[in-house]
């Protein structure tokens, strides 16, 4: 199997300019448990007032509020076990036998990483420790019976998107405006200016990640999704490296390739208002656009790194958009909302017609679905999920967002920054046309100038992980040059900088 040239991040790294070793482990994946523990704990508070008061009413019990308590116990145990094991830096314990998939996976990963002598918190490479976390928080959960298919981190989603009714609807005004305008986007220079537009939007709309906004308040967190066009150029000088020309130079040519069924899949990333600027990106891509007809939205199958899109929370969004009263509290027009209602009852639509659809409604799509909660690198693709990399490399674009996606996509390994994207893709690269919107919240980065770097390391230490500055990078299928590929995507702010 492809190996990278240069070792995974690690928490022992002393160079990281990310979240730190002692910050990551003895604050922020604590603080990820400890929310956890707390709601299961009032759940189960809840629950035992309940049914205390039906006894002291009438007598009767409730088993099956008893088991829910019981198992609720179970979780919250397991969890402080987690955590505490965690700061004492212990060995990551195996994944039980829980039923669910890449249960063998994770931990021959686990007895690898323990004859390396790197199974302990603390020195167990960090993209497998997190994947580890949130695959075994899920064992606690499968294991159970009245507990199996909660999702502990629903309420903090839910909540964060109602506090970005601001920019929900500042959006869907601007999609009413454009679909006013629809004519005059035939014209390709104003469809170019747009489309630029919309992929920022999509790109800046991931500046929202409950993982690591744990701690911020709404008004901080409404900074994150300002949507104005002044917004959007003020930041332009904030994506390190801007491939969205060689993107749209893409798309162009799928109008003259014969026969070709013109599909875009959109790897899912945080739900809230991220997914809400994606199922707006994915509108505008076959509603104002000739070159899709069919968006394919891929989730995770059960909760993930907090904020995650599950199948749950996407239907639950277009849910929650189309009820009156989600946003109760927030001054706007009935303009405004009568267009956000519009745009939503499209998307309703689109989804009936297959226009839209999650990859898990598709044939085989619970089996290609399972690999992004897989222990690897997106590098394996082609061997671990071979089905989902045939179906993907039948795409006419394939989005992959996030922090995350890119850390899996390039491994998160020590690459030079100035690394072409190509080359930290591994074996994926040129699998299909791959498109990844990324805000910087992590150390990887790759196909950013040295100097670049170096400048911005002087100006600000924290500019990899402090989520202000982006990557559009674009990786065509096929093979590609080396020369082609050293001149890919280098922004000519930056190139002359």
């Amino acid at each position: 199997m492809y190996e990278a040239p240069y070792p995974p991040y690690d928490l022992q790294d002393k160079n990281s300019f990310a979240l730190g070793s002692y910050e990551t482990l003895g604050k922020h994946w604590p603080a990820i448990l400890t929310n956890l523990v707390g709601h299961i704990n009032q759940l189960v508070d809840d629950i035992t007032v309940g049914f205390d008061k039906t006894r002291a009413n009438d007598g009767s019990s409730d088993p099956a509020a008893q088991l829910k308590v019981d198992e609720g116990k179970e979780i919250i145990s397991k969890a402080i076990r987690l955590k505490y094991r965690m700061e004492s830096v212990q060995e990551l314990e195996k994944i039980p036998e829980d039923g669910e998939f890449y249960v063998e996976e994770y931990n021959s990963e686990l007895e690898r990483l323990s004859q390396l002598g790197k199974n302990r918190w603390f020195v167990v490479p960090w993209l497998f420790a997190e994947s580890y976390i949130f695959r075994l928080i899920r064992s606690f959960f499968k294991q159970t019976t009245r507990w199996v298919d909660f999702d502990p981190f629903r309420e903090q989603k839910v909540e964060a998107f109602r506090n970005s009714a601001t920019a929900v609807y500042q959006v869907a005004t601007m999609m009413h405006d454009m679909e006013c305008e629809k004519d005059r986007l035939v014209e390709p220079a104003r469809l170019l200016v747009v489309f630029k537009e919309m992929l920022q939007m999509c790109l800046w709309g991931n500046a929202t990640d409950l993982a690591f906004l744990i701690h911020l308040a709404p008004s901080d967190i409404e900074q994150f999704q300002k949507v104005e066009r002044d917004a959007q150029e003020a930041r332009k000088e904030f994506i390190l490296r801007n491939d969205e020309e060689l993107v749209w130079e893409h798309i162009n040519s799928l109008e003259h390739q014969a026969g070709l069924v013109p599909r875009c899949d959109l790897v899912l990333d945080n739900a809230g208002f991220e997914l809400f600027t994606d199922l707006v990106f994915a509108d505008f891509l076959v509603t104002h656009t000739p070159y899709f007809s069919k968006v394919v939205f891929h989730p995770k199958l059960f909760p993930w790194f907090v904020s995650d899109v599950t199948p749950a929370d996407f239907y639950k969004t277009i849910q929650s958009l189309s009820s009156p009263t989600f946003f109760n509290g927030t001054t706007t027009t009935a303009e405004s909302a009568h267009h956000l209602k519009n745009m939503v009852e499209r998307w309703e639509r689109y989804l009936k017609e297959g226009v839209f659809c999650l990859s898990t409604e598709l044939e085989d799509g619970y089996e290609k679905t399972q690999f992004w909660t897989g222990p690897w690198p997106y590098w394996y693709m082609e061997d671990k999920a071979n089905k989902l990399w045939r179906s993907l490399s039948e795409s006419s674009l394939v989005i992959i967002k996030g922090d995350l996606n890119y850390r899996k996509l390039t491994g998160d390994v020590k690459w030079p920054v100035s690394t072409p994207f190509a080359t930290a893709l591994g074996p994926l690269a040129g699998s299909f046309p791959l498109l990844s919107l990324r805000t910087n919240k992590s150390d990887i980065v790759a196909g950013v100038p040295q100097d670049v770097a170096v400048r911005l390391d002087e100006k600000d230490k924290r500019w990899r992980i402090n989520g202000k500055y982006a990557l559009i990078s674009f990786m065509p299928k096929g093979r590609v040059k080396k020369g082609d590929i050293d001149n890919m995507g280098v922004p000519s702010h930056i190139a002359c900088g």
